[in-house]
């Protein structure tokens, strides 16, 4: 098994720093036998017969992300379909969820949409904390919306998905409105690994230097009518425009949270 670990390790070094080759060729050894780390430890045969093991390894060294080679990830505790039409979910985004879960509101029965929901991490991780909650996830692509219902499915959730666009007209209202919309600018696409930017949907990414915060904009104008919260995953580039776009809007109580790595990338608003 050692030898196995540090052949692949070596092989995925020539494109990633050392600890994190060893990391992906533990989750290969893991994902293709069904075995945990402990399990192989112990017995190694159920590594005898791993089919397309070099195939794997390849297509990570031409930087394909590990969860779109196996077609799901566990996050936040969800097991979740991935595909090439979905951000791969990251732990940031489980710190909104977490944010908004242990948010004391005073409506317990509360009608929440996720915008941009994707994968539908963002809904699903809501409604299992929260059952009595009317959640509804929004997407303008097709693709994810068959991904996010698959993975409501999957994770035993019933959640409403529709299929549109956060700049078309929809009559719907909401007590929370939450989203990780594109907010990372074309300019910084040259810092940005290949494994993101090779094969994550652009779209769900990016927008135009000129009016990064075109999504906000039009998410806080859009429910600016009614009391409502406002959840919103940002660029931490962004946090202070961000802030002073939400109070000419006539939102109050806006707080920004940094994550885990100090960075700002949570901000919350009240529509009173």
């Amino acid at each position: 098994m050692k030898d196995l670990i540090n052949d692949i390790t070596a092989q995925l070094s020539a494109c990633y720093p050392e600890d994190e080759a060893r990391t992906l060729a533990w989750w290969i050894l893991e994902e293709s036998t069904g075995l945990s780390r402990s399990q192989l430890l112990c017995d190694c045969k159920g590594t005898k017969n791993i089919s397309n093991l070099q195939i794997i390894i390849d297509r990570l060294l031409h930087f394909e992300p590990i969860q779109y080679i196996f077609g799901h990830t566990l996050w936040n505790g969800l097991d979740l379909k991935v595909t090439p039409a979905t951000l791969i979910p990251r732990p940031e985004t489980a710190e909104l969820v977490e944010k908004i879960s242990n948010f004391k509101f005073q409506n317990s029965n509360c009608r929440v949409l996720d915008i941009g929901t994707g994968s539908g991490c963002i809904a699903i991780a809501l409604k299992k904390a929260h059952p009595e909650w009317q959640v509804t996830g929004m997407d303008i692509s097709p693709q994810a919306i068959e991904v996010a219902r698959e993975n409501a499915a999957r994770n035993k959730v019933e959640i409403t998905f529709l299929e549109t666009d956060v700049f078309s007209d929809f009559n719907e209202d909401f007590d929370i409105i939450v989203s990780n919309p594109p907010y990372i600018c074309e300019s910084e696409k040259e810092s940005m690994r290949r494994n993101v930017l090779d094969y994550e949907p652009a779209s769900a990414l990016f927008v135009p230097d000129h009016d990064p915060l075109r999504f906000y904009r039009r998410i806080a104008e859009r429910f600016a009518h009614a009391p409502k919260y406002l959840f919103f995953e940002i660029n931490e580039a962004f946090g202070e425009p961000l802030r002073a776009l939400m109070e000419q809007k006539g939102y109050t109580d806006i707080v920004i949270t940094k994550d885990i790595y100090g960075k700002p990338r949570i901000i919350e608003g009240r529509m009173a």
